[in-house]
């Protein structure tokens, strides 16, 4: 008989059950995704209206910026590409913006954003909250570094 007691540690779960069974709840999921996706549809159908503005320029770029987050933890990983093209057309429709001063798409640049909320819209059917959430939170840090990036940049100056 060893003389040693072997006491384990309870340790709690990181996340309670009712906040893992939303989590994983595609009734909790739905709301959520299908409110990304109005946005995106939204904004959308006002840049090709003529009535964009640079609030719903960040929309999309931000819900682009998160499909792209969701090709790196894996989900459509393969459209990557698709997502980097829709990022050009935004910038194009910016430097248009500049140069013409309307918030506009061309049909080539409406295709292509068309094509990447279809692949955000088949990564939110099948991502996890969890994985959104985590793919937003890497879009706000990088956000924010580039944010600090320019500061630091324009006080050098």
């Amino acid at each position: 008989m060893p003389g040693k007691s072997r006491n384990r540690k309870h340790t709690r779960p990181a996340m309670s059950p009712l906040l893992r069974a939303l989590t994983y709840s595609r009734a909790a999921h739905e709301p959520v995704t299908r409110a990304m996706l109005l946005q995106c549809y939204t904004a959308l159908d006002a840049f090709r209206r003529g009535q964009g503005s640079r609030d719903l320029f960040a929309t999309l770029s931000r819900h682009l910026l998160a499909a792209e987050e969701l090709c790196r933890l894996g989900l459509a990983s393969d459209q990557l590409a698709n997502i980097e093209s829709a990022h050009a057309a935004m910038v194009h429709v910016k430097s248009a913006k500049h140069h013409d001063g309307s918030w506009m798409l061309r049909d080539s640049e409406y295709s292509l954003l068309c094509a990447a909320f279809a692949i955000l819209d088949a990564q939110l059917s099948i991502a996890a909250l969890d994985e959104i959430a985590r793919a937003e939170a890497r879009v706000v840090e990088g956000l924010i570094r580039a944010e600090q990036k320019q500061a630091i940049a324009e006080a050098s100056m």
